[in-house]
């Protein structure tokens, strides 16, 4: 029967075992998900292998880099790849094997190969280059035409980052005198968020690109390992897609980062972006200034040549003016004295023409007058019958109507024994306009009375 073991014995032979399988140091390659230093200087880190898909993890180990080896290999990596021990990055890690019963399987990691990180990272900016090109739009954005006189700009930079500081600066106090409007499209410039905020404010500029001459993405500042984070896909393929040319100047004396590839413009820093814009609108404005001196000269020129040709003509013309004018006189005396003369001619038939219409007119006017007194004196006629028969008629419409008003005069009524009643002012007609005690007129042909009502009968 086996004998019962302890937890603390089992995980002795597990122990045994791994240091009698596995004695030697391994080199192995795995992808940093975690670091962390602690406050004793060892830094701790998780490893992990991803599949084919580079999302889903296929296998995972915890390792160590005991203190007294962790500042010789960081400073190491570092001076070799330009790089920071981080996650995310792929690395070749010499390690051995180690198993305590606490802490369960970890790796111990004796050194790390900065060459193969090198390789990796060359090798994931050629990958993305690669792929960018395969999708035909690595030059989109530096085939864009950069304005002469770029001087509105978008700018993509944290407003802490000293970069953007130098930049405005640089830009507001140039030698030039030049003025420029610049407007701040806030985003990290290092850390994971950098894709996400990049592509963010390439999104709001885009919204409003009309108000803009150029984008310009500056860092400056920084450890060279932020670097990293443009040699990604995501950024790239945006600022090829971007309608407005980009000018980067993310602060690197080595290398070019895939962001700087594919940008319109790429200079070492942020400074030297600004130094880019104002150098640009100086050679225009130098152009333009040669471009107008060579007009003036041309000009100037051309003149010369007008003033030496017109003279020449005047030389020419002049003997040729002063006899058409001498011509030009002549003519224009015979024209002179044969206007002289029909005018004479035209002013005798005139006053011909004149005494004769004299006198028709003369002849006209007294026939007309006869004429019109004529008729004056019948129409005088014609009006005092017309005046006579209308007086008569309207005299015996009076006296019809004076003998209808005698008909109808109430005396002539009051005579043949009627009377006339008031009650205030106004005819009675009937009872119904009285009541009892009413006081009322009756007037006769000889005078009038006034009665109070004392009783009504109706019929």
């Amino acid at each position: 029967m086996t004998k019962n073991l302890t937890l603390s014995e089992l995980q002795l032979l597990i122990k045994d075992s791994i240091y009698l399988s596995l004695p030697d140091f391994y080199w192995v390659v795995a992808e940093i998900s975690e670091i962390k230093q602690n406050s004793s200087g060892h830094c701790y880190l998780e490893l992990v292998e991803k599949r084919d898909d580079e999302t889903n993890i296929k296998a995972k180990v915890k390792a160590v880099i005991w203190n007294n080896k962790y500042g010789f290999i960081k400073a190491f990596f570092e001076n070799s790849t330009g790089e920071t021990l981080r996650a995310g990055l792929k690395v070749l890690l010499k390690v051995q094997v180690e198993y305590h019963e606490l802490y369960g399987l970890s790796l111990a990691v004796a050194d790390i190969n900065p060459s193969f990180t090198i390789g990796e990272m060359a090798a994931k900016r050629l990958a993305i280059i690669r792929r960018l090109e395969e999708d035909g739009v690595f030059n989109m954005n530096k085939d864009l035409k950069l304005p002469l006189v770029p001087q509105r700009i978008a700018i993509i930079s944290s407003s802490n980052a000293a970069g953007y500081r130098d930049f405005i600066n640089h830009l507001k106090n140039n030698s030039y005198g030049y003025s420029f409007s610049a407007k701040l499209f806030e985003a990290a410039m290092q850390g994971e968020q950098i894709e996400q905020d990049i592509i963010n404010a390439l999104y709001g500029i885009e919204q409003v690109a009309e108000q803009f001459d150029t984008v310009v993405i500056i860092r400056g500042g920084g450890s060279q390992t932020d670097l990293g984070w443009f040699d990604n896909y995501n950024i790239a393929f945006h600022v090829t897609q971007f309608p407005l040319p980009i000018i980067t100047g993310i602060g690197h004396d080595k290398d070019l980062t895939v962001t700087d590839l594919v940008a319109c413009r790429a200079v070492k820093t942020p400074t030297a972006a600004a130094d880019f814009i104002i150098e640009l609108t100086a050679e225009t404005e130098d152009y333009l200034l040669e471009l107008g001196d060579n007009i003036k000269a041309l000009a100037m020129e051309s003149l010369g040549q007008f003033r030496e040709t017109l003279e020449l003509s005047e030389k020419k013309l002049t003997p040729l003016a002063n006899l058409i004018l001498s011509k030009l006189k002549h003519k224009i005396s015979v024209i002179h004295h044969s206007f002289i003369r029909i005018i004479g001619e035209q002013t005798y038939r005139a006053e011909l023409k004149t005494e004769k219409l004299k006198l028709r007119l003369s002849s006209a006017a007294i026939a007309n007058i006869k004429n019109r007194a004529n008729k004056i004196l019948t129409m005088k006629s014609l009006l005092a019958s017309s005046a006579r028969n209308l007086i008569r008629k309207e005299e015996k419409r009076v006296a019809a109507m004076t003998n209808t008003l005698e008909i109808l005069n109430p005396e002539n009524t009051i005579k043949r024994g009627y009377t006339i009643t008031r009650h205030n002012g106004k005819i009675v007609t009937s009872l119904q306009n009285l009541e009892t005690g009413n006081v009322i007129e009756t007037m006769f042909i000889d005078g009038l009375i006034k009665s109070k009502i004392t009783e009504k009968n109706n019929k």
